[in-house]
């Protein structure tokens, strides 16, 4: 296992560098990475590794995610409420149904294995965008309409509701029936999600007053927390819903409101912790990339992302409609919100392990869907936010 984190961490600087040289996003050299050193590449990866590879993705998740939080003042995200609330299913929604006419018209499949196909391409990838609205945010673009903290709410609750309607569609396909029911657990896994981290936050700035110890120490404790939260939610999936990931956003923001000074410096050193865990976190999700199933992939395959990304940007452009967003404005907002890669990687090859007839099919499009749009999304961003945003 020591060698596969020797060539993780110095194969994946080297190929950051390199993209990042030409600039390019470095995340691009480090998911070329996971696919050279994997399974389906030059199998270099110890199987202990990737056996806790998804666990490991999981940490690097967390670590932006409570990153994100601290950076992002809920009083600028005030200034967006409706248009980051439908930010948060409606993009997704465009994009399932588009997904769900055209792909059996393309491909001969059922409607129900298609709506299973538009689900797995439903969810934006958090550490594609998550890191970049950081980035801006810091930097002052866009901060002043709210529209990096509103990419960032969106992008954060965005997996859940595609998630849900995913577990729902392969359970119609399992012999279950639609259960209504579980499209509630989605504002109820919300509600409660945010309600632990609120209360988990509130406890910790109190020990955080009391007990003096190194930044470094506190640190290692959030985290801790953190892992306890989404291991929670693991523990009671199919008995109570509750989102851990947004428990953690609201750990972070519950210790930005009340202990500020704490906020600014563990926000510091978690920038640092990021650093690594990118790299792990991008050629990780490299690594269980499997290239050979882009054998199905196609021009139909193609065209149908493509087509599906557009009616999820036009949703985006629904969703900021009536707002103070100049079209340019509204333009970057439909872009950053197209990166696909860590949903897909996760749950991409899930119908085909269960017998889906199209599971070869979706497995293909999930891994065109990464390859395709993690750049382009990242690199949309990078090269455009100067230009479309205000300072």
């Amino acid at each position: 296992m020591l060698l596969s984190i020797a060539l993780i961490l110095i194969v994946g600087f080297i190929f950051s560098s390199i993209f990042s040289r030409f600039r390019l996003p470095g995340l691009l050299g480090l998911i070329l990475t996971g696919i050279i050193l994997g399974p389906y590449g030059l199998n270099l990866l110890d199987s202990k590794i990737l056996s806790i590879s998804a666990d490991i993705r999981q940490i690097a998740l967390i670590v932006i995610l409570f990153r994100a939080r601290l950076t992002m003042n809920i009083s600028d995200l005030k200034k967006n409420g409706r248009p980051a609330i439908l930010m948060t299913f409606l993009p997704a929604t465009f994009e399932i149904i588009t997904v769900t006419i055209l792909a059996p018209l393309l491909f001969g499949i059922s409607t129900l294995e298609a709506a299973i196909l538009g689900a797995v391409l439903g969810a934006v990838s958090p550490p594609v965008v998550v890191p970049r609205m950081i980035g801006l945010i810091e930097s002052g673009y866009g901060k002043a309409k709210g529209i990096p903290q509103m990419i960032l709410a969106g992008a954060s609750v965005d997996d859940v509701f595609v998630i849900v309607l995913f577990t729902s569609f392969l359970g119609m396909f399992q012999g279950n029936r639609f259960d209504f029911f579980s499209l509630l657990s989605v504002p109820v896994a919300i509600l409660f999600g945010i309600l632990l981290g609120v209360l988990v936050g509130y406890i910790m700035v109190k020990l955080f007053k009391y007990l003096h110890v190194r930044d470094t120490v506190k640190v290692l404790l959030i985290l801790s927390v953190c892992f306890l939260m989404v291991s929670l939610e693991d523990s009671l999936k199919g008995i109570f819903p509750i989102s851990g990931l947004l428990g953690v956003m609201a750990l972070g923001g519950i210790i930005l409101k009340l202990y500020p000074l704490l906020a600014n410096r563990i926000n510091i050193k978690f920038s640092k912790v990021w650093s690594g865990a990118e790299v792990f976190l991008f050629v990780l999700v490299g690594s269980v990339t499997d290239i050979s199933a882009l054998s199905e992939a196609g021009f139909f395959v193609v065209l149908l992302i493509f087509i599906s990304l557009i009616f999820r940007m036009l949703a985006v452009f629904l969703s900021v409609a009536g707002t103070n967003l100049t079209a340019k404005e509204k333009l970057f907002t439909a872009g950053a919100y197209t990166p696909k890669a860590t949903v897909q990687a996760a749950i991409g090859s899930l119908p085909l392990a269960m017998g889906v007839p199209a599971g070869s099919l979706i497995l293909s499009v999930a891994v065109l869907a990464i390859i395709l749009t993690a750049p382009l999304g990242a690199i949309f961003i990078d090269l455009s936010y100067k230009k479309l945003l205000d300072k």
